[in-house]
């Protein structure tokens, strides 16, 4: 080491990767749960995020390699400073409501040009920042590998969102935080202009990038530095939707797949002897089945749904693992630094690509998942059976054991792949896969593994209320406390198989139900009969039902009942203060809102008291559980109303519970972790 460049160079340009790394990783859930309810609050709002993040972090590297290959060094540093501070004059980032959609079309487009126009040019900036400082190490340190850099950089990564769901979301709310943001990327470009002017007198002749007869990269290598990255990122994508269709559209569960991502990054790079595929490989093979088996089974119990979600993180990790360790193996000399690491980048935008837009165009469910699982599960056995593959055929006894499991296991996962009932209908769209399902005389609508409606097709039974609206429900005892009003208003936020329109008793009475998915519309109007058989007066509202209500004149509701959710996720934005007041302005002085928080993971009733009792309103938690799984299914429904008839008459039913916890969400402001369940 030059006594010139001493250790304050290489610290400067440290601590310049890491807070560039961590403020990427924090404006992603800020800016994604900040639009979260423009666009429908479903799993692809993040997807397409995710998306829009990984090409910005595509173009940021593109800009980085052009401009180590092609500009002199002065100069390029000189625009790179320009544009910094440029960018930073374009903040703070905070998306205005001229992006919140009016229609009820795809979204995407929409999402990709408001994140653009909103954080695309300090977003690009900042991704550049690795790779360029990376090259100036290389050049300041010659006889020091700039790769460690790059395991730093995901370890701030992984810094930035394990801090926002325990310490950011809980505490401030989105406005603070983008704040708090701006301030920080001012800091880092105080950081890097203090790097890149100490390095602007090195000249690129200086860096050795190690033996200097080294061959370039071949076209084979190159072809791996994409199709690696691109595989573990469009399994990082395909992990987190499926989760989100199970569990809540949360940062939280947005975060978790991308830590175990970044975890894999910062393992495979910071050292080599971290990364042993033979134990990875085979303990991958073991965890894809395992992940395959609890998908299958479909535990009810909540420590099992945590052990699949635990165990669909350990497969993913492995799977990772494997693709990054292999790539940190291929690693060229830091001369063609920049290049490796735009094919990195590339693969990743291209593996967002394919979960994003594609696809939602070739599959009609989450087929990519298990696709992708079972292409894990061989590969890992190859990767396995290449490392010994010496020893297989020496020994061909063991060889064939192994292949026999192999095999098996194969044939299992290829099972999983079909496990579906008689299938009248499937439809997949930015809105999630919603399904029908011919169940023994009866069609069932289900979203993700939740049943959403269920009606019998006989004539003496298809006119009786079924599953999470039966009589004895919290819903069912309200409709029947009201059903004899001729002037009956009820709204339903979220159609399903249009199941409550059951309860419609005479043509006076009308029906509106707000559903934010078109294909849920023409399924229940294909394959279920209840809004035809209903002799009150039936509308379908097509668009986001928040939206769609700010935008109406009161509606004069006497039930509004909430049963939006998709899967077993929640819309977070239908259940936040200021939603509240929306259900208010369209709900009469003696009606009630009805609010479905049915959830094998999240209890939501401190949740639902906190945002009543701030609106002025008491709530009778219904909790019906003697169902018998066919005609009725086990729900609980809080009702929230200002009426003391209704308090009065129904309150009889409320189920007795010690539980008086309460929380408050707004749209500011919202976290999972006030909502798990402790049990």
């Amino acid at each position: 080491m030059s006594p010139s460049r001493g250790p304050w160079l290489g610290r400067i340009h440290a601590l310049t990767i890491l807070l560039s790394a961590f403020l990427l990783f924090q404006v992603q859930p800020l800016l994604s749960k900040w639009i979260l309810p423009w666009f429908g609050g479903g799993p692809a709002v993040w997807t397409t995020c995710v998306l829009f993040f990984q090409t910005a972090l595509f173009a940021g590297y593109a800009y980085a390699h052009v401009s180590e290959r092609c500009l002199p060094v002065r100069v390029g540093i000189a625009v790179h400073l320009a544009l910094i501070l440029a960018a930073a004059w374009l903040l703070p980032i905070a998306p205005g409501d001229r992006w919140k959609p009016e229609g009820s079309g795809d979204p995407t487009g929409r999402i990709l040009l408001l994140l653009t126009v909103t954080v695309g040019a300090p977003y690009v900036l900042l991704s550049s920042t690795g790779p360029l400082v990376q090259a100036w190490f290389a050049r300041a340190y010659p006889d020091r590998s700039p790769y460690r850099l790059y395991a730093l950089s995901n370890v701030g990564s992984l810094a930035a969102l394990l801090t926002y769901p325990f310490v950011v979301e809980p505490l401030w709310g989105l406005r603070t935080q983008s704040t708090a943001w701006m301030g920080m990327f001012l800091a880092f470009a105080v950081l890097y202009a203090a790097g890149a002017i100490s390095v602007a007198g090195i000249g690129r002749a200086e860096v050795t990038g190690g033996a200097t007869d080294e061959p370039a990269p071949s076209r084979r290598r190159k072809a791996l530095w994409i199709i690696l990255p691109a595989f573990a990122s469009g399994m990082l994508l395909a992990t987190t939707q499926q989760l989100c269709q199970d569990v809540a559209v949360i940062p939280f569960l947005w975060i978790l797949p991308l830590a175990v991502y970044l975890v894999s990054f910062i393992l495979a790079f910071d050292r080599p002897g971290w990364y042993s595929p033979r134990i990875i490989a085979p303990c991958t093979a073991a965890l894809v089945l395992a992940a395959a088996i609890l998908f299958v089974v479909q535990p009810a119990r909540l420590w099992l749904i945590a052990l699949g979600i635990l165990v669909t993180l350990a497969a993913l990790f492995g799977l990772c693992m494997l693709c990054h360790g292999e790539l940190a193996r291929l690693k060229p000399a830091s001369r063609h630094l920049t290049s490796y690491y735009l094919a990195i980048s590339g693969g990743g935008a291209l593996g967002g690509l394919f979960v994003a837009l594609v696809a939602p165009q070739v599959f009609s469910t989450f087929l990519e998942w298990k696709v992708g699982m079972g292409i894990a599960y061989v590969a890992a056995w190859a990767r396995f059976a290449g490392l010994f593959r010496g020893r297989i055929r020496a020994h061909l006894n063991v060889a064939a054991v192994l292949f026999v499991v192999a095999i098996l296991g194969l044939a299992f996962i290829g099972a999983f792949f079909g496990s579906y009932r008689a299938r009248l209908d499937v439809a997949r769209n930015f809105y999630g896969v919603v399904a029908v399902e011919d169940n023994r005389g009866a069609h069932d609508m289900v979203n993700g593994r939740i049943l959403h409606g269920r009606q019998f097709m006989q004539e003496s039974l298809r006119k009786r209320p079924t599953t999470y609206y039966v009589e004895a429900s919290g819903i069912g005892r309200l409709m029947t406390f009201f059903r004899e009003r001729k002037d009956l208003r009820v709204g339903v936020v979220g159609l399903g198989a249009g199941s409550l329109a059951v309860y419609g008793k005479f043509p006076s009475q009308s029906f509106r139900f707000y559903e934010i998915n078109p294909d849920v519309e023409r399924m229940a109007r294909k394959h279920f009969l209840y809004l035809q058989d209903c002799p009150a007066r039936v509308e379908v509202v097509i668009g986001d039902a928040r939206r769609s209500m700010e935008h109406e004149a009161p509606q004069r509701f006497h039930v509004l009942a909430l049963d939006a959710f998709s899967g077993d996720a929640i819309p977070t934005h239908l259940l936040t203060t200021e939603a509240m007041g929306i259900y208010l302005r369209h709900l009469e002085p003696d009606g009630v809102i009805a609010i479905h928080i049915s959830n094998r993971s999240l209890d939501l009733a401190p949740l639902v008291r906190g945002v009543s009792r701030q609106s002025g309103l008491g709530t009778i938690d219904i909790d019906f559980t003697n169902a018998d799984g066919v005609v009725s299914a086990p729900s609980r429904w809080i009702l929230c109303t200002r009426s003391e008839a209704a308090m009065r008459e129904l309150g009889g039913f409320a189920t007795k519970s010690d539980d008086s916890r309460e929380t408050v969400w707004t749209d500011d402001r919202s976290d999972l972790f006030s909502v798990l369940k402790r049990r």
